[in-house]
């Protein structure tokens, strides 16, 4: 039985009506995920875990390293995401979004070597005072090779060849009006000084050099996206997501670097924002498990409330 207490009594007997209380909004709070998983069918039960512990919305996955028809389809569906993409390529590359919320893809092409490096999707975010939709670019973007080169090394023009593909096409769709992005993914680039371990070693190391970190920035300013990890965070704090399979003890030494990113649209930063400081998180216990991926999960959360 609900009480009403003395006020709420007192009223009755005078004949008159409490007015109900207005009911708490739900929030629409969905969690984003990105992970270079380097090799899904090897770190399945890893993939699974972090599901299981960490609950995303969305998990977008790169370094799949195998072909559509060889992704583990079935243990994702048992885990409670029936909605999943995958851009697969026998050997090495992949790209596969998995969601728990509605999604289609789009019919997206980024790499000019016909690499399976992306997977794009518009996810439908319905719930009690929340129903829109926004793009979700999953992205694994070349390494680049050894030198900082283009004329020398095609690996490296590759990188930026891709970067120029991706900076093309979001400036014609945000023309058009179409302006809820998130991108995420391994775009193997660390544009912080402080994403590496030592800024000035790593000057001319490929993924920290000034001519990546300008491209990626050249993409960033395509729409003002924000890089989520940096939002809430000091200048001088060190953020990694990647550490090398060389290193003998790899938190000892921690000689990491940012390489995985979740950036978001002008139209979506206030929902990260709403949620603050600790709604994006690197996990980086992950690097420690049993036969782990050299990169670390990373997540963001979102608020969607309208």
């Amino acid at each position: 039985m609900k009480t009403v207490g003395k006020q709420g009594l007192k009223l009755r007997h005078l004949g008159l009506q409490l007015r109900p209380e207005p009911p708490i909004p739900a929030l629409m709070k969905i969690k984003l995920a990105s992970w270079n998983i380097n090799s899904v069918r090897l770190r399945i039960d890893q993939v699974i875990r972090f599901l299981e512990e960490q609950k995303p919305d969305i998990l977008g996955l790169q370094e799949i390293k195998c072909q559509e028809e060889q992704f583990p389809f079935e243990a994702f569906k048992e885990a409670g995401y029936p909605y999943i993409e995958v851009s697969g390529q026998k050997g090495y590359h992949g790209a596969a979004t998995v969601s728990r919320l509605p999604m289609e893809r789009l019919p997206t092409s980024f790499c000019p070597l016909d690499h399976a490096r992306h997977v794009s999707t518009r996810v439908i975010a319905k719930g009690e005072n929340c129903d829109q939709d926004f793009e979700f670019h999953n992205f694994y973007i070349p390494a680049g090779g050894d030198i900082a080169d283009p004329e020398i090394n095609d690996k490296f023009r590759h990188k930026l060849d891709f970067l120029e593909t991706m900076r093309v096409y979001f400036t014609e769709r945000f023309a058009k009006g179409d302006n809820q992005q998130v991108l995420v993914g391994d775009f193997n680039i660390a544009p912080h000084e402080n994403d590496v371990w030592s800024h000035k070693q790593l000057l001319k190391v490929v993924s920290h050099t000034p001519m990546e970190v300008e491209t990626l920035a050249t993409l960033q300013a395509t729409h003002d996206f924000t890089d989520t990890a940096r939002l809430f965070r000091e200048d001088d704090e060190k953020l990694y997501s990647w550490w090398s399979y060389r290193a003998r003890d790899v938190m000892k030494s921690n000689r990491g670097r940012r390489l995985d990113h979740i950036w978001v649209s002008p139209a979506l930063k206030p929902c990260v924002e709403a949620v603050g400081r600790e709604g994006y998180e690197i996990h980086t216990p992950c690097r420690i498990w049993e036969k782990p991926s050299d990169h670390v999960p990373i997540t963001q959360v979102m608020d969607l409330t309208d």
